[in-house]
């Protein structure tokens, strides 16, 4: 690859870029997410390069900065974000996205379509009998803003010609030689950019205040840890575009005057991590990392520190913490990070989505950013979206788009036509609240969830229908809070665990109002008294639910039931005499026992006997088991 050594050089290589992308007569870019290869579409991506090269077509798998004319480009692109219908497979310049694609569909798709250019419309998505060949018509994406996602799914993920060509590194460019690093910090704190992993912090503010410090060592470090369940945004920026998070670090390297940059990504990112590293080195590689980039008298080098999946590390002091070789354990503040961060010298920290707005902010202005979202929370937001949704994925909406387009238009509504029930935002970390229908056109933004308690967190979205039962909810999250814990302050450390023995008191039937009162309380200590954001967080999910779903609670400790029939406790199961044949097989998978009846007879469950495991009713051919 040939370095890069100037502004002009970089404009001839995008041109250069451009043409060898219209020289690809046909571009398949096939999804190649986490989601999507676990589903098998390298083996799609495999399978139709081979049938390409067994007919004789050029096929190029990577840009090339010559005029030589390819039949085909085969490209491994980051998440589509329709992780529903995946695996996914884009054909350009003939815009046409097959859904749910298989192997065994390559041979008529490689017959049909890249060779004859036809649409094969089994393979389309349908919606309501209407058949959408172009990806932007499908109603999941028509309602979206893909900014930061716009590349991801539309290019190869590993080429950083491909990045080059969409105007990639001319945001770094125009700062470089057009622009102060006291200019830059002030464009995008006139943008309104918000940090898109926890409470919305302004990122020029924070960008500034390392500015301004006196110490001459200044580092930047990214926040790829992305621990909540459900949550999988960073991960799909750092597969799908990784040169794009990159630039973002250079520019808040530029404008805080540093010279040494961190990205902590977590060890079960493997692809994260992956692509990361191979962007790393060809960026390297072309002169746009290292010394003297374009010319000019700015140095930065990357580095990628792989954690061990502690949720804890998603927090700033823990995250620098460990890449510093320790345990990581958040630490009193003050002071903040920007002042003693890691290594103790003054830090920018932000995480993955944030750094990915700040290219085009640089590039557009502040005032282009300020036409999306609201006044106080500008620009666009990606969401996880999970659950019970018919649509789930990875979606971009502007800031202040309501809970019902996210889940009813977006999400086309909850699946197999069942009641909404609540929606779980921003994880653990964020402020997780379970909200009922009551605020479905509750605006998502900073400003307007704070009003009811919850955050945005790090964008997941899980949706729950009418059969969630919300005390086994708050007992989910509970549990994984408190095995997250750090333990380094006592609130934490025990209260979390007491909560979690008074939650699972509950759900196995044991529970009293006594316990619901008790619970209340240690939520309350515990949000008020832990010593980082993580903990004063774990106690969300019961103080909404509490809020939300007191009925549900004492239905658990005053009726002994469970309205959503989820908690095995309460369930009963009784023989239907009308249907029992007296197989005895039921009985004979009864792990305590306790069926009982002979050959050809009605048999019989001892509800003391019974542990609720359900074994009876799965192994039942006549179905004539049944709960109550």
């Amino acid at each position: 690859m040939e370095k890069i050594t100037n502004a002009a050089m970089l404009d001839g290589i995008r041109a250069n870029a451009n043409q060898a992308l219209e020289n690809q007569k046909i571009r398949i870019l096939v999804c190649c997410g986490t989601g999507c290869v676990s589903s098998g579409s390298l083996f799609i991506y495999n399978k139709l390069k081979e049938l390409c090269e067994a007919d004789g077509l050029s096929v190029g798998v990577q840009l090339e900065m010559d005029a030589e004319v390819k039949d085909v480009g085969m490209k491994k692109s980051g998440c589509h974000g329709f992780c529903e219908m995946g695996p996914l497979l884009r054909i350009e310049p003939l815009d046409i996205l097959y859904t749910k694609v298989k192997v065994e569909d390559c041979e008529e798709i490689f017959e049909k379509t890249i060779k004859n250019g036809e649409v094969i419309d089994r393979l389309l998505y349908q919606l309501d009998g209407k058949k959408y060949q172009a990806q932007d018509e499908i109603p999941f994406y028509a309602m979206q803003t893909r900014n930061v996602l716009e590349n991801c799914g539309r290019n190869d993920a590993n080429d950083i010609y491909e990045y080059i060509a969409k105007g990639g590194y001319s945001a770094i460019c125009k700062a470089l030689f057009s622009m102060t690093p006291q200019e830059v910090c002030d464009v995008v704190e006139q943008s309104g950019l918000r940090g898109r992993g926890g409470g919305g912090f302004p990122t020029g503010r924070k960008w500034q205040s390392v500015l301004r410090q006196k110490d001459p060592k200044h580092y930047v470090v990214c926040n790829g840890d992305e621990g909540d369940p459900g949550a999988f945004m960073d991960r799909s920026i750092m597969e799908g575009d990784p040169h794009r998070m990159i630039e973002g670090m250079m520019l808040a390297a530029y404008a805080a005057k540093s010279d040494e940059g961190y990205i902590y990504v977590r060890a079960e990112y493997p692809l994260a991590v992956e692509r990361l590293q191979h962007a790393i080195e060809t960026a390297t590689e072309a002169g746009l990392l290292g010394d003297n980039i374009l010319g000019s008298d700015f140095s930065f080098r990357l580095h990628i520190n792989k954690g061990a999946g502690a949720f804890v590390c998603g927090e700033g002091s823990a995250l620098t913490a460990s890449i510093e070789g320790y345990r990581g354990m958040p630490r009193v503040k003050p002071p903040r990070t920007v002042e003693h961060g890691l290594f103790d010298k003054p830090t920018v920290l932000n995480n993955v989505e944030t750094f990915a707005n700040v290219p085009k902010i640089v590039l557009n202005g502040a005032d282009w950013y300020r036409t999306m979202g609201t006044e106080n929370s500008p620009g666009t937001k990606a969401f996880a979206l999970t659950g019970n949704v018919n649509n789930t994925g990875l979606i971009e909406v502007p800031m202040g788009t309501s809970l019902n387009k996210i889940i009813f238009e977006i999400g086309g509504g909850i699946k197999n036509g069942k009641k909404f029930k609540g929606v779980q935002i921003g994880g653990p970390s964020g402020g997780c609240l379970c909200l009922p229908e009551e605020h479905m056109n509750l605006p998502l933004d900073f400003d307007s969830l704070k009003k009811v308690n919850a955050m945005i967190g790090s964008g997941g979205l899980v949706v729950m229908d009418e059969d969630t039962c919300m005390v086994e909810v708050s007992r989910f999250f509970m549990n994984f809070t408190q095995n997250e814990s750090c333990g380094k302050c006592v609130p934490c450390r025990e209260g979390t665990k007491r909560m979690l023995e008074i939650l699972e008191k509950i759900v196995a039937g044991n529970g009293t109002v006594e316990d619901i009162d008790l619970l209340s309380d240690l939520a309350d200590t515990v949000s008020n008294t832990a010593l980082c954001g993580l903990g004063k967080s774990a106690a969300s999910p019961v103080i909404s639910t509490l809020r939300y779903f007191k009925d549900e609670y004492l239905a658990h400790v005053v009726e002994k039931k469970c309205p959503a029939g989820v908690c095995q406790a309460f369930k009963n199961y009784v023989i239907d005499a009308e249907k029992c044949k007296g197989c005895t097989k039921c009985a004979r998978n009864c792990p305590v026992g306790a069926i009982s009846g002979k050959v050809k007879q009605l048999h019989v469950i001892d509800t003391e006997k019974c542990i609720k495991c359900g074994a009876c009713v799965s192994n039942c051919n006549f179905g004539a088991i049944e709960e109550v």
